[in-house]
């Protein structure tokens, strides 16, 4: 889902563009048992608005049951170090355009 907002800007690189979300416990790991366990529905359906170019580089660096597991809140993602150097990238890039 995309869409854009006036004054939305994405959670990580603080750039106002258009926007995907990103559950914060991948789909995939949903239907695991492990996390059905520890997680209520809510939560695991819960997720943060992000442009494309920091959703492409999350999963880029790391699989699914990864972020479940280590990189599964907002704060997480913003204190790894990769994805830290890949977002300080991102905010550097002009909006809109396709990279």
């Amino acid at each position: 889902m995309q869409h854009r907002q006036q004054g939305e800007r994405c959670a990580l690189c603080e750039r106002e563009t258009l926007l995907t979300f990103h559950h914060l416990i991948p789909k995939k790991a949903h239907r695991r048992p492990r996390f059905r366990k520890r997680y209520d529905r809510a939560t695991l359906a819960s997720g943060i608005r992000i442009c494309r170019l920091c959703h492409r580089g999350i999963h880029k660096l790391y699989d699914e049951i990864e972020l479940a597991e280590r990189f599964n809140t907002l704060a997480s993602l913003r204190a790894d170090e990769a994805l830290s150097r890949h977002i300080s990238w991102v905010s550097r890039q002009q909006p809109g355009k396709r990279l």
